[in-house]
């Protein structure tokens, strides 16, 4: 996928490190000394990481995107992925640059692994690829987007390498779009050995006779493609970017990006690759939304499985001028899920263990202000009814939330607020709408009247608990954060300044219970 980097003037405002905050800032609030911060609530002005680590982002730039690949010589994954310097450069920009990690959750960086060419080339910009190994050869192949102003547009290149760090751009190899499809959209090249066929396949985004399709050719050597019937026909000529096809237990997937309509990262499953490839995308799912795996601020995922796990890597975007409520960017943070497979076939999302575990360290809740007629406290837990919310001390900067919530089926709206402070008008709600089966970050404003008025910035469909349990686990590093529910479904948001601000539970609708409430940090 290619997009014009967009530069980001308040780039240079990013602080390399948040432990010499030292002063509060409030609406009328005079500075406050470190030591004093925690027993406030009034706004921080919390600045955000040049790099971050549990969700990466590197010191310079930011990660678009991503190219999983587990390494079978390495036993780890790779991941390759578009680098975003947002310097105004709308002529040569996102090299690809390359990752190491075991568990999705820290990660080494090998810094670039392939350069943009220059504008007379091919490849003054890059597009999406995949990587493949192959065994004969024990080469390493990476195929990806050549992008160029002047038309073709976009063509498939390929770099290779014997030990998947040091790579050689291969410029005798160079597909071009056939004669029927437009030589200016093709693009996203996933390249995967059928196992049964016994050959290589390579899926790309394209238009076919002004039909958006996914291409398909097919190889036994992975220099020689030779074009086949297209993988995919969208039934509604919606352009489906960063493809990607596996085979998990029992089921074939292609899980890819909506660039036209949804902006959502999709999945369609068949349990042969013959049926998925001649399904169309007008499926019978269980449930109309159950294809759609997150929401508006995750992009361009893609998987990786090491025979036990499989993972999904996507960015979160950030967000213009580096407000919630404005247009996202291209490109952000990696943020990496673990995928679960249900016994029908359908798919969920769930935290990488290792993401879990990164926060260890057990904080002791401090609770701050609650509603009159709540009950409880952060040890035993609480009771909450329409209208009343809890609201706590400040987060750190890799934060851990967990807590169970219980509720009459199908009755409820409940959730978490952010930047929740008691000398500003407005604060960030994640609602859980157990009564409308929605998940959404709204931003909340108390009116001068009374009352609250929710303005939505981005929202997924689920399907409630029919027992009325959730178990819900929040996980943020600095303005990335990412809700997770009862191991099937994550929410992904970039919420500016809830690092070293007050959080609360709330319940808006219904009333709830809340239990085994749970605070931990890097």
């Amino acid at each position: 996928m290619i997009l014009t980097s967009i530069l980001f003037a308040g780039f240079s405002l990013l602080a390399a490190s948040c432990d010499n905050e030292t002063i509060l800032r409030g609406n009328d609030n005079p500075p406050a000394i470190q030591s004093d911060l925690d027993q406030t609530t009034g706004y921080f002005s919390s600045t955000e990481a040049a790099k971050c680590d549990l969700f990466y982002k590197p010191a310079i730039g930011y990660v678009g995107d991503p190219m999983p690949f587990y390494d079978p010589q390495a036993k780890d994954f790779k991941i390759l992925y578009l680098q975003d310097m947002r310097d105004g450069n709308s002529v040569v920009y996102h090299p690809i640059h390359q990752l190491v990690t075991t568990d999705g959750a820290s990660y080494q960086s090998l810094g670039e692994t392939i350069a943009c060419g220059s504008a007379a080339e091919d490849d003054p910009a890059i597009g999406t690829g995949s990587t493949v190994y192959d065994e004969a050869t024990k080469t390493y192949h990476t195929f990806y987007t050549g992008h160029k102003s002047a038309s073709p547009r976009e063509v498939i290149l390929c770099a290779t390498s014997s030990d998947c760090k040091s790579w050689t751009k291969d410029r005798s190899f160079r597909l071009q779009a056939p004669g029927n499809y437009n030589v200016d959209e093709f693009r996203d090249p996933h390249v995967f050995y059928d196992e049964d066929a016994q050959i290589y396949r390579m899926l790309l985004s394209a238009i076919r006779d002004g039909r958006s399709v996914i291409a398909q050719f097919t190889s036994s050597d992975l220099r020689k493609w030779n074009e086949v019937d297209p993988f995919f026909y969208t039934k509604w000529n919606r352009f489906y970017e960063c493809p990607d096809v596996f085979k998990m237990g029992d089921y074939w997937y292609m899980i890819y990006s909506d660039k036209d309509v949804t902006r959502n990262v999709q999945y369609f499953y068949a349990p042969t690759l013959q049926g998925l490839m001649s399904m169309g995308d007008d499926p019978a799912f269980p449930h109309l939304f159950e294809g759609k795996l997150e929401g508006l601020s995750f992009y361009a995922g893609k998987t990786a499985g090491d025979g036990t796990n499989r993972h999904l890597w996507g960015w979160c975007a950030t967000r213009a001028g580096n407000t919630n409520e404005k247009t996202t960017d291209w490109a952000g943070a990696l943020v990496a899920h673990k995928l679960v497979q249900h016994a029908d076939g359908t798919l969920g999302l769930t935290y990488p263990d290792a993401v879990y575990t990164t926060c260890k360290q057990a904080v002791t809740l401090t609770e701050m202000s609650k509603s009159e007629g709540v009950t409880g406290n952060a040890s035993t837990g609480y009771q909450l009814n329409a209208g009343q919310s809890v609201r706590f001390a400040r987060l750190q900067y890799v934060n851990k939330v967990e807590m169970k919530i219980t509720t009459t089926p199908g009755t409820s709206v409940f959730g978490v607020s952010l930047v929740d402070c008691s000398d500003r008008n407005y604060k960030y709600g994640l609602y859980i709408e157990d009564r409308w089966d929605n998940l959404k970050f709204d931003k909340v404003t108390t009116l001068d009247e009374g009352g609250e008025e929710r303005a939505n910035i981005n929202s997924k469909q689920f399907i409630h608990a029919a027992d009325g349990v959730y178990q819900v686990t929040v996980v943020s590093d600095h303005s990335v954060c990412v809700v997770y529910i009862n191991g099937q479904y994550a929410f992904t948001n970039r919420i500016y300044g809830m690092q070293r601000n007050p959080w609360g539970i709330f319940c808006s609708d219904g009333s709830i219970t809340v239990s085994d409430l749970k605070y931990t940090v890097k």
